[in-house]
């Protein structure tokens, strides 16, 4: 058997080409979709619901309704997702996953009345809770070690693409007040990830664990562009060996996990309840509040704060394999603090100057969150899981994602209504400070690792926590 420095040394000899095939590239990009999907669905409704109150003559609660309706969804589809693509494969519920989206979309599309469009944005979040939870697993199962950050990363990148081409979608609507086109365009992307994953295969790591391991070799062998991948399909294999026949709930909770579990499910409350979807959701709404007056005026800002979140997004892509995940989260999660404080106070003085400053510190505070928070929770959830339950755990820390992000788009109106909007923004600053503790003391360093690397260090009882010290020695 291959000792751990023997398969070192046969992953540095093969990093170069290996990090350049161009199948993974492939793969993930078009496994990406899903998170395009993800991003343009929960975004194209800050545009609709402007005219989706009008037309159905909404008060606070249904607006916070017909937003956070595809949340509900997300979360149940995200706590089975992850079971479900443990069960049917990582391809196969990306196939599902294309379907339900387009479904969602055109039932947004032709609504007649508000509880059909309701039961529309549900289906759409059951697509979206699918997605977040089998998109990063398997595309850091198809990615190396050493660029498994920035592909992973893939899908964080799709999802603010996804956000931004809902903002310019809305924008061309707006002046019309097309809500349903909005909603409804979303069927396109759908389309295209479902004939993708036609021609792409199954996670070799996936196959390993259901015994074909025939088939596995062959696709990784593919995938990588080499004939020896023996060193990599040894440590599958190793791990597979060495742990339980099969996933169960209660292996969440056992000492080898816990830790992880504990990372995942914080990381996921975290990124929403510091407030980056009150923003995807309600930046036109908290725009106009500040003093633009107009629809259309509030939409093209709010593109512009798009625009931000994809440039940042890359930046993080990529730092995440040189600087480390560390790093980038406990500097943008400081920035995320900083920004909410000054959003704060910008709020307390309304009118003069306040569009302006407002305009500005979101756009900081998007930068902020798109190279810590949002990517770096999306890349852990997808490697710091056994490979034995890694879709039920990376499903149970989104499902958490999906119930915070519900609970906080539920709760902002009326939040704004009762505490006002710099309360809120304060509100929302604190428990900024409480991620960056946690991120501190709790989050590992998972850089240059493989996933069996990470999986043996739970096995053994070594620490989660790895410093850069450690890992560049």
């Amino acid at each position: 058997m291959p000792s751990e420095l023997d398969r070192t040394a046969a992953r540095s000899a093969g990093d170069l080409e290996v990090t350049n095939t161009g199948f993974v590239l492939v793969a993930a990009f078009i496994a990406a979709l899903g998170g395009l999907l993800f991003g343009y669905d929960t975004a194209a409704i800050s545009g609709a619901v402007i005219f989706i109150k009008a037309e159905f003559s909404l008060s606070t609660f249904p607006e916070e309704l017909v937003v956070s309706m595809v949340l509900l969804g997300a979360a149940a589809a995200a706590l089975g997702g992850g079971r479900l693509s443990d069960h049917i494969g990582r391809r196969a519920a990306l196939k599902l996953t294309s379907l339900i989206f387009i479904v969602g979309a055109l039932i947004c599309a032709f609504a007649g009345s508000f509880p059909i469009l309701l039961l529309g944005r549900a289906i759409v979040g059951l697509g979206i809770g699918l997605a977040s939870t089998t998109v990063p697993v398997y595309i850091s199962e198809v990615s190396p070690p050493q660029a498994r950050g920035w592909q992973v990363s893939l899908f964080q990148l799709a999802v603010t693409i996804g956000i931004l081409t809902a903002y310019l979608v809305d924008y061309a609507f707006a002046g019309s007040g097309g809500w349903r086109w909005m909603l409804g365009l979303a069927a396109v992307p759908g389309l295209i990830l479902g004939l993708g994953m036609l021609y792409l295969p199954e996670s070799p790591r996936w196959l390993a664990k259901h015994g074909q391991m025939d088939k596995a070799l062959s696709i990784l062998t593919r995938i990588r562009g080499t004939s020896d991948v023996s060193a990599e399909f040894q440590e599958i294999q190793d791990t597979l060996s060495q742990a339980s026949e099969r996933g169960h709930w209660s292996q969440l909770l056992s000492p080898a996990v816990r830790p992880a579990l504990t990372v995942g499910i914080g990381l996921a409350v975290f990124q929403q309840i510091t407030g980056i979807n009150t923003v995807i959701y309600y930046a036109p709404t908290i725009l106009q509040a500040a003093g633009i007056s107009s629809a259309s005026g509030a939409i093209l800002a709010t593109a512009g704060i798009g625009v931000v979140n994809v440039i940042m997004t890359l930046v993080s892509m990529r730092l995440v394999d040189r600087l480390g995940r560390r790093p980038l989260l406990l500097t943008g999660t400081a920035g995320i603090v900083i920004t909410l404080g000054i959003l704060g106070f910008a709020f307390l003085k309304p009118g003069g100057g306040l569009a302006h400053i407002a305009v500005v510190t979101l756009m900081a505070y998007v930068a902020s969150f798109a190279i810590s928070l949002g990517p770096i929770f999306w890349l852990l959830i997808s490697e710091i899981y056994p490979l034995k339950i890694r879709g039920l755990a990376g499903g149970t820390a989104a499902a958490a994602n999906w119930a915070a992000n519900l609970l906080v788009s539920l709760t902002f109106l009326t939040l704004v209504e009762a505490l006002g909007p710099s309360r809120t923004f304060w509100l929302y600053a604190f428990f900024a400070i409480a991620a960056w503790i946690f991120s501190y003391y709790l989050v590992p360093e998972t850089k240059g690792r493989t996933l069996e690397e990470i999986e043996q260090s739970l096995h053994g009882n070594a620490a989660l926590r790895r410093s850069d010290a450690t890992q560049n020695s």
